[in-house]
């Protein structure tokens, strides 16, 4: 609050000043050099004082400590006021009240004048609103002495509206307009005449609204015109605050309105809000605000339209009236008498509604695609008589939804109408995709009969298949395409759970869908997506299909493996280099792997045999593809298992049965592979078919009381044992050798427990002792035989 000259001003007088320093530093230099040079000629050197302590740094600036001071008085002067107005108002006569009062105001309010001539601006402040709070003070002193018996609402108003035209005309003086003060004080007194005199008359809701906008109206004219900063930011505060205040309760008077008189007052209140922030858009100081200030009169311009209708059209109607509104605010959009930013704003504003507007029918659009979801527990109940009660089996229906799909149809034409503006591919995907969810809720709309709803969602789903397939092109798919290829399965959800209320329309939806998408693959950019699409149905198809003719769920899955056999044949006829390949070979294992649930959940053992031979088959033949050959794994994997569940089916417990169909095709292989490839180790190529075998035997024989099973597994092993021998090979020669002697140990652990119970005990001591002397004595030559096994292995294969 100090006053600071000009910037130029304030340069020449700090240049002037520090040349005056330069100067007087100069002289003291020179003086000082001339008494160091006498005192060193008088007396002997003396140490040189220290330098002086640097001062203690100010922690607040002087303008500061002004300021805070003359804010401090300033307020200790409007307490001391307030506190005579209150407490010794009564002691003093009219005429000393008068006296009083009249004296110290006008002092106050002239003291700012000689304080600015002296240049004390801050200190004038402080004064100026000291004198301000002593005219409100006035004022209700005069209401408490002479003015008691008048209401005190109206006379508020009236006081602030004196108040405020008090204060501009003391700040507009000629003498005290360089004062920030007086002028926006008068703009905040000037926000509460009209409204509190609407309190004062009872104006109502109306009366209220009205005044908060014209209120708002006049910052609006104030604000361009404010020169100074505090005055248009005040005005722009005061502005915003009461304009929206007043347009939300006009927005409320609007909605809440129950007959045409009441609307159209309300759509008088909200037009005004309207002409306001259309004003303020169009003035050249809006700047970057005159979009906001454009899209907020679009919106209480259709509100205003909108409410007038509302009234006298039924409750179905009120969303596609605003929206029609919305819609009429395109076209005053483009009138080329607008700014760009407003124009924008505009459409802005209608987009907003249109938006506001498709929020409304998502309920609807809810219930159409995921209310059918409750005939999953309810299959083959039989169907309802209207598609509305099958969509809505356990879901409420939407209230005033019925105009849904005029809502719809009327924002998917203004996407058509102005596609080059929003973008001709956004907008041709946004009116399909609106399209598609017109024609997916009108037969729920219309509650036309069960059979005809089927019929227009299977319609709806060919359509859509049709929009991705045409034209027939390999070139890569557009967004258009690509939009329609997802409606397409999406439609088929809401129609298969639909179908599900029966069984003949299970059992023709499932075919049909098969049908339909098995034709749309024929397309090579839509592969991907319908080929496994007709899959899934074909196996929904084939399990309804056993359903309906009461076969078992063993038999039923035989016939789901039709679909692994198709998709087998499909993925070889695509090729590895199509997209679609991978995908349909995926929704095949899937059908395979509901077809083992299906043989897993029945019990049947001899059909889950059956099952996974089957599944074996498919995967072996998938196998002869080039690329395909490690699923050969997974075909043997599953011939094994077959074998095995087969025999557990026949009861048979010997582990050989079960051990043997796995060594012998491995041993095959081994060979087969070692006859490729001399290089392959011999533990690679039989050790995991010798180990299946002999591994489970042997822990068999181990608990075999018997001895037919010991004599075979040593028969196997020696031969076994010889054969790694003769052919100079690690795996079978060693295998061989240690089951050999592990079943040999097994045969003579009876015998060696009865001879180590007849021996006396001192005899397993020695026996220990003289193996240790011998090994002892012959350990170089037993290394050295030692040696020479480890090469003769080395040398084997």
């Amino acid at each position: 609050m100090t006053h600071i000259p000009p910037p130029a001003e304030e340069l020449r007088l700090l240049d002037l000043e520090l040349r005056r320093l330069d100067a007087r530093r100069a002289q003291l230099l020179h003086r000082r050099a001339w008494l160091v040079t006498a005192l060193h000629a008088a007396a002997p050197p003396t140490p040189a004082p220290s330098a002086p302590a640097a001062p203690p740094r100010p922690e607040a600036s002087a303008p500061r400590v002004q300021n805070v001071l003359l804010l401090l008085g300033g307020v200790l002067l409007t307490v001391a006021a307030i506190a005579f107005t209150l407490v010794s108002w009564g002691e003093l006569g009219i005429a000393g009240r008068a006296l009083v009062l009249g004296a110290v105001t006008v002092a106050v309010l002239a003291a700012p004048v000689p304080l600015l001539k002296r240049g004390l601006r801050s200190t004038a402040e402080s004064v100026a609103g000291l004198g301000l709070a002593l005219t409100v003070l006035d004022a209700y002193a005069l209401h408490e002495a002479a003015l008691s018996g008048t209401d005190t609402t109206a006379y508020a108003a009236v006081a602030s509206a004196a108040l405020a035209a008090l204060w501009a005309a003391y700040g507009l003086l000629p003498r005290a307009s360089a004062l920030r003060l007086p002028v926006p004080a008068a703009l905040v007194a000037a926000q509460l005449p009209l409204l509190l005199g609407a309190v004062a008359v009872d104006a109502g809701p109306y009366g209220l609204t009205l005044a908060l906008l014209v209120t708002a109206a006049c910052d609006v004219a104030v604000a361009p015109r404010g020169s100074a900063g505090p005055v248009r930011a005040t005005a722009v505060v005061g502005a915003y605050g009461l304009g929206v205040a007043g347009a939300w309760a006009a927005g409320w008077l609007s909605w809440t309105a129950t007959g045409p008189g009441a609307a159209a007052r309300a759509a008088a209140l909200l037009l005004l809000g309207a002409g306001v922030a259309l004003a303020a858009a169009r003035h050249p100081s809006a700047g970057r605000q005159a979009g906001g200030l454009a899209v907020a009169a679009g919106l209480l311009t259709v509100a205003a339209a909108g409410g007038t209708v509302r009234p006298v059209l039924p409750a179905v109607w009120t969303v596609p009236a605003y929206l029609a509104c919305g819609i009429a605010l395109l076209a005053v959009a483009r009138s080329t008498r607008l700014p760009g930013a407003v124009r924008q704003g505009l459409v802005h504003a209608s987009a907003a509604v249109q938006g506001l507007a498709l929020l409304w029918t998502l309920p609807l659009l809810g219930v159409a695609l995921v209310g059918p979801a409750a005939w999953i527990a309810r299959v083959w109940s039989g169907a309802p008589g209207g598609l509305r009660a099958a969509v809505t089996a356990d879901v409420p229906w939407p209230p005033y939804s019925e105009t849904v799909p005029v809502v719809l149809v009327a924002v998917a034409g203004v996407l058509v109408l102005a596609r080059e503006a929003v973008g001709r591919v956004r907008a041709l995907s946004g009116a399909l995709v609106l399209g598609w969810a017109t024609a997916l809720v009108l037969p729920s709309v219309l509650d036309v009969p069960y059979a005809v709803g089927l019929a227009a969602l299977g319609c709806l789903t060919a359509g859509a298949l049709a929009a991705a397939t045409w034209p027939r092109t390999p070139e890569r798919p557009s967004p258009l395409h690509l939009t329609a290829t997802v409606l397409a399965p999406l439609t088929t959800l809401p129609l298969v759970l639909l179908s599900l209320a029966g069984q003949g329309a299970t059992l023709a939806v499932t075919g049909a869908l098969t049908a339909l998408f098995a034709a749309a693959s024929w397309t090579p950019r839509l592969a991907p997506f319908t080929a496994p699409a007709a899959l899934v149905y074909a196996t929904a198809l084939a399990c309804a299909t056993g359903a309906a003719a009461g076969w078992r769920p063993q038999e039923t899955a035989v016939l789901v493996l039709v679909v692994p056999v198709a998709a087998a044949l499909l993925a070889a006829r695509l090729g590895d280099t199509v997209r679609a390949t991978v995908p349909v070979e995926v929704t095949g294992a899937a059908a395979a792997l509901l077809a083992f649930g299906l043989a897993v959940a029945s019990g049947d053992l001899p059909m889950l045999a059956l099952v996974l031979a089957l599944c074996g088959v498919i995967a072996s033949g998938t196998a002869l593809r080039p690329g395909r050959r490690p699923v050969a794994f997974a075909g043997t994997a599953l011939f094994v298992l077959a074998a095995w569940v087969r025999l557990a089916a026949w009861d048979v417990g010997t582990p050989e049965a079960y051990t043997l169909p796995v060594t012998v095709p491995a041993l095959v292989v081994g060979a087969l592979g070692r006859r490729r490839d001399g290089q392959v180790s011999s533990w690679t190529a039989y050790g995991p078919g010798l180990a299946a075998t002999l591994v489970p035997s042997l822990l068999a024989a181990w608990g075999d009381t018997h001895w037919a099973r010991p004599l075979l597994l040593g028969v196997t092993a020696l031969a076994v044992t010889l054969l790694g021998a003769r052919h100079h090979l690690q795996a079978p020669l060693l295998l061989g050798g240690t089951v050999l002697a592990l079943d040999a140990l097994h045969e003579l652990a009876p015998y060696i427990v009865q001879v180590t119970d007849a021996l006396p005990r001192w005899v397993p001591p020695a026996l220990a002792g003289l193996l240790l002397l011998a090994v002892g004595a012959t350990y170089e030559q037993r290394l050295r035989d030692a040696r020479r096994v480890r090469e003769f292995l080395g040398t084997m294969r």
